[in-house]
Order: C-alpha cells, then structure tokens, then sequence
C-alpha cells in the first residue's frame, strides 16, 4: 500500500483553519503568514488527493470529506502529544534528582538496599539524604526542602500526609553473650536494676521509651545516654549496657549483639513516608517512592 506523505505542521493548519474557520485567525494563532497557511493546507489536500475545505470571500468551511479528516487529524494529534509526554516522562526518570529526609535508623538500615536498586534502574539520577532526627524530617519536608520523608507516626500537621510503609517492634539489644541473649522476650519491669544505654530527651524515640515505662512500678535507671540510638547502640556493643532500641536499628546478622523483644506492653512504632499535601512528586521522585511501597510491605502486630 503507498503511504501519503505530509507533515506535521501541514496537519496542524488544516485543524487550526478548521476549528477557526479563518484561514487569517488560524494564521495568527500558528505564528504563520495567510499564504504560507494556505500553501500548507493545499499540500495537504494534494497529498490526500481530495478537497478538505470550501473557500468563499467571507468563510471557511468543512467538505464532508474534511468534515471527516478532521475526527481523525484531531485524534492523530492527541496521540502524538500523549506519546511525547511518556518519552519525556521516561527520559525525567533517567535523570534528575531525588531528595529524601529520614531518620537514621531508617539512613543506615532500610534506605541503602532499595537504592541500590533504584541505582541499577536509574543510573543518572542523583540522590540527596538528609538523615536527621523525626523534627528536623518532619521539618524538611514542610519547608521543601526534601521531596518526602521516612520517619515514624506522631505527627499531627494537617500539611503533611502520612503513607504506612512497615512496622516495627522495640528490642532489648544487650551482647550475644548476654545471659538473656536466649530468651524469647524480656518484661519491661525485668530491666529495674540493669545497666542501661538510652536516648536522650532530645529524640523522638524517647517519648515512645517513656510512655511505656510510665506505669512500671520502678523505672530503670539509664547509666548513659545518646542522641541517637546509632550512638546507643555503639556502647552497647562496647559491653557498657543494654538499650531499647528499633528493631530496624539492629542488623540481623550483627555480630556482636543481638535483639529480644521488649513485652508488657509490646511497644510498636510505624515508619511511613511523609509528603506535603500541596506537592506533586516529580516522576523520578515518586520513582523512588513506589520502589519504597514495594519493598517493604507492613508485618502483622497485634
């Protein structure tokens, strides 16, 4: 079958003189002379090898053929634009950057292994992570500066939307060589007396830590304390105590210490993604977002 050859900027004039039914109106809004408009409507007519349109002193009008060319121009077009908006949204996935807050816990133990793979996937896309404390994520998300945050629930800005990304429990870490290293779970009140390392008040983890030791009957003494629990965690491995910590906080092929859930109460906390209400998430950033949604998926917990 031959192909009928003609261009774009020959389908667009016949929509334009069609749609204004003036071949001067139709020029104007295509940046174009009269003549050259109508040269390029005539081009087309050829290449079809019919008349499209009725030329008068006064008007412009659709033959029944053009009439129906241009139900089937107009479609042509919408498509062309809708197949340029997927490459280009492909090639923004390519490149660009992602910023992301998030708690450390979140930096050292669940970000690395999605974007590793989100690096395979888009290589020339650079990634910024601010790891600070749930405030100051909470407080780069509001700004913009970040296009989301990982943190954990506890806020209540009507700006920001919360998505439930997993959930985790708090553990007693303590040394593998810990007489308690073999047990299934520790009471709270068992810690009374025990060396502990804890948070300071200066981390959001310390309110969580408080609130379930308000009711205990004698609340453990903390013989250290950390702002955060990476620094916790590091003097537990030194042998100078025990801490409750996340139980994503503590690898679990650590070879120094180990984890043993906290009960009575079982304390919980959920990390999730934090975006602003207003935001659209560019496509490279929301990328990474489903990446984050996919490889994590919420475990049960009473």
């Amino acid at each position: 079958m031959q192909r009928i050859k003609f261009d774009m900027g020959e389908l667009l004039a016949f929509v334009a003189t069609a749609e204004k039914s003036s071949f001067r109106l139709a020029a104007e809004a295509l940046c174009l002379s009269a003549p050259a408009l109508s040269r390029r409507v005539e081009r087309l007519e050829a290449a079809l090898g019919a008349r499209l349109l009725d030329r008068t002193t006064r008007r412009v009008e659709l033959t029944a053929v053009g009439q129906e060319f241009l139900t089937e121009a107009r479609a042509a077009l919408a498509g062309l634009d809708e197949a340029a908006q997927r490459v280009g949204d492909q090639a923004r996935l390519r490149r660009g950057r992602v910023t992301v807050a998030c708690i450390p816990s979140v930096a050292n133990h669940l970000l690395p292994r999605v974007l590793r793979a989100f690096a395979v996937a888009q290589p020339e896309v650079q990634v910024h992570v601010i790891d600070e404390n749930a405030r100051q994520v909470l407080d780069a998300v509001l700004r913009g500066d970040a296009d989301f945050g990982l943190s954990f629930t506890g806020s209540q800005e009507p700006a920001l939307r919360f998505e439930t990304l997993t959930r985790e429990r708090y553990v007693l870490a303590m040394p593998r060589s810990h007489r308690w290293a073999d047990r299934k779970e520790i009471a709270w009140a068992e810690l009374a007396g025990q060396r502990l390392v804890s948070v300071s008040h200066h981390s959001s983890n310390r309110l969580l830590l408080d609130q379930a030791m308000a009711e205990l009957p004698e609340r453990p003494l903390a013989w250290y304390e950390c702002n955060h629990v990476t620094g916790a965690l590091a003097l537990v491995e030194a042998g100078l105590g025990m801490a409750a910590i996340p139980q994503l906080a503590l690898p679990q092929d650590h070879s120094q210490v180990c984890g043993v859930p906290l009960t009575a109460p079982a304390l919980w906390r959920t990390l999730g993604l934090l975006q602003r209400r207003d935001r659209v998430l560019s496509p490279t950033a929301d990328a990474l977002r489903q990446r984050l949604i996919q490889a994590h998926a919420t475990p049960d917990a009473p």
